[in-house]
């Protein structure tokens, strides 16, 4: 029987996708602790646990460092594990979720992108996300509520794979995705442990056993720490093929695929292109739509792992191009542009006949309108004619000379 007529259709939100994709998933343990806007998805993982859908130790903790604690310890003691956070949150787990990441510990967390401290703002924007990546988290970034019970499920086949064994987080633009309702199909129980029984017939991952040896968060020194480092980094490496790989056997169970690494839309024989992630990519697509009917060459190159960067792809699928515009949710303080338009200008020398630009828009809840995206396309447009275009473009705002 085909998995479409055994699936099941529901209209919900971006958080109860990622609650429905984590309990599919079976974890053996969840820490919950709310913060606006991931606190539905605890209070529906809550909701799941009382009514025996949830067969999992149900944490709740004091704050969000407890929380990641708690789960890195479970993962290391053999269990899977899934806790979600936000913003705030992740900033006061952040000294745990270094530990989780230098522990190889394969935890798997939803962040509800918001902004994070600094300016106090209860608004959407990928910050806390840039903040922390560097922290050696496998990144994915989601665009829409499908997307992420998807990409919560591969995510537990690319975290506990033995040839991986790094924490993985799950990104989705909060206030947009996370109280947005769409029609999602739902996985059936049986799909989802089909994909993920493959993990049972690998090798065990070392775990922590009683009266067995086991160093976790010991003092690393000289040569072992830097073999430690040499192998985590490879395994970062490593991933961008294995989620390509992933992604390919989720497409033969459940019959959908996003592409892996990145998406490209209509970008085979674009001129111009757009660089972007997340919710604000499913605007794009349609404004593009537009565009090619005026006769406008213009793609989308979507990221979906933003770590590790996936570079080799991105080269691959943008030399040529005559221009390129990068579009950030976020800032690089200390630069310029934006965050990913600042790490994909690491490698112009690969695209040398291609010029970037940087767009900056989205931040503090903004809206990345059809307006301001036919703009950045004019604006990329203009660059591949050879037309004077600033390098960066704070696409909302219009900075005044001068000033504080």
């Amino acid at each position: 029987m085909n998995t479409k007529e055994k699936s099941q259709l529901k209209v919900i939100t971006g958080n109860a996708a990622a609650a429905i994709g984590a309990t599919l998933s079976r974890p053996d343990v969840v820490a919950a602790y709310p913060i606006t806007p991931q606190t539905e998805i605890i209070e529906q993982l809550s909701k799941f646990h009382a009514n025996g859908e949830l067969d999992a130790e149900l944490i709740t903790v004091e704050g969000e460092n407890s929380a990641m604690n708690a789960v890195m310890a479970a993962s290391l003691a053999g269990g899977r594990v899934f806790t979600a956070t936000s913003s705030w949150g992740l900033v006061f787990m952040y000294d745990a979720v270094l530990a989780a990441a230098g522990a190889r510990a394969p935890v798997v967390m939803v962040n509800v992108n918001r902004e994070t401290p600094g300016i106090i703002a209860v608004s959407s924007g990928q910050q806390d996300m840039i903040s922390t990546r560097d922290a050696g988290w496998i990144f994915l970034i989601a665009e829409d509520c499908q997307e992420i019970i998807d990409t919560v499920i591969m995510a537990y086949r690319l975290a506990e794979d033995y040839d991986i064994q790094v924490p993985v987080m799950v990104h989705y633009d909060g206030f947009y995705l996370s109280y947005l309702s769409e029609v999602v199909d739902v996985p059936t129980q049986n799909d989802v442990d089909k994909f993920l029984s493959v993990l049972n017939d690998q090798p065990k991952r070392t775990i922590l056993t009683p009266g067995e040896q086991l160093g976790c968060g010991s003092h690393g020194i000289l040569d072992g720490y830097v073999e430690l480092r040499y192998k985590h980094c490879q395994a970062m490496e490593r991933a961008k093929d294995k989620i390509d790989q992933i992604e390919k056997e989720f497409e033969n169970i459940f019959g959908r695929s996003y592409g892996g690494q990145i998406e490209e839309y209509k970008l085979d024989d674009a001129d111009v292109v757009l660089v972007g992630s997340g919710s604000m990519c499913g605007t794009i697509k349609t404004v593009i739509d537009e565009q090619r009917d005026k006769g406008i060459k213009v793609g989308l190159l979507k990221i979906r792992m933003y770590r590790p960067f996936p570079s080799e792809k991105l080269v691959q699928a943008l030399k040529g191009k005559k221009a390129v515009g990068v579009v950030d949710r976020a800032l690089c303080f200390g630069f310029k542009g934006g965050p990913i338009y600042t790490e994909l200008k690491a490698f112009s020398q690969e695209m040398k006949e291609t010029k970037l630009i940087s767009f900056i828009d989205g931040i503090a809840n903004t809206d990345i309108t059809k307006d301001n995206i036919n703009k950045m396309i004019d604006m990329t447009c203009d660059a591949a004619k050879g037309k004077d275009v600033p390098e960066v473009t704070w696409v909302s705002y219009t900075p005044q000379q001068g000033g504080e």
